[in-house]
């Protein structure tokens, strides 16, 4: 199971959000490449990176903190947030990202995905968001009447490989993450499914594993402490 220590940014800056509320933001490092540093150096071979203000304006507006990262460390980065085009992915992709996921347009312009990933491929990757199972868009401020099992299997159907779904009721709580719900979506399609939000300590690191999750999404349980980087990369290998 691939770990990915996440860093979601406001205005140039690292933060963390409680159950994606914007006004909870809080600071969590000085600065973006020392806290990708520290990364590489606990063993990870992903960072995890998030444009929230992009979420809001539904465009790229810290592209340069992410392509920064690239090409600075050799982290590969998957970037999320404010991708709304063709020419986003193309940007992204020819300035060194790892990997896009695809949020808000999975739901809104599934033409969007289909046309992305037919061209490129595993490049691409989708982010389901939910809140009691129902999809959420536009940096979680708008919900919808759509299951996410249901877009999983949408998704499926065009060619996704990697979902990343994030349970926003858990998401900066260090609660634990939503077990039953990825067992649900692990077992509905043959995506690789990364786990986002929850995630507290070693203990759910190793159920994710158990139950053959492809990746884990770890912020909040870093920047607080109460998971070591370097053990949840190790049990992993």
């Amino acid at each position: 199971m691939i770990i990915f220590p996440a860093i979601d940014i406001i205005k140039g800056k690292p933060v963390r959000l409680f159950k994606g509320d914007f006004s909870t933001a809080e600071q969590v490092a000085d600065d973006v490449l020392e806290t990708a540093d520290g990364f590489v150096k606990a063993g990870a071979q992903w960072v995890h990176m998030v444009d929230l203000d992009g979420s809001l304006q539904k465009k790229r507006a810290n592209a340069k903190v992410f392509t920064e990262v690239a090409a600075n460390t050799p982290l590969k980065v998957e970037v999320g947030g404010g991708i709304r085009t063709m020419q986003d992915i193309d940007y992204y992709r020819n300035n060194g990202i790892a990997r896009v996921i695809l949020g808000s347009v999975a739901l809104k312009n599934p033409d969007l995905v289909k046309t992305s990933v037919k061209e490129f491929g595993d490049f691409v990757a989708v982010g389901i968001d939910a809140k009691h199972g129902f999809v959420a868009t536009e940096g979680w401020t708008e919900k919808s009447d759509i299951n996410f099992i249901e877009l999983a299997k949408r998704m499926e159907d065009m060619g996704v490989k990697t979902i990343i779904y994030t349970d926003i009721s858990k998401d900066g709580t260090l609660s634990g993450p939503n077990l039953e719900q990825l067992c649900a979506l692990n077992e509905a399609v043959s995506c690789d499914i990364t786990a986002s939000g929850g995630v507290t300590n070693i203990d759910d690191i190793i159920s994710l594993r158990d139950n053959s999750l492809y990746g884990a999404i770890c912020g909040k349980s870093i920047y607080k402490g109460t998971l070591n980087l370097a053990e949840a990369v190790e049990v992993c290998k």
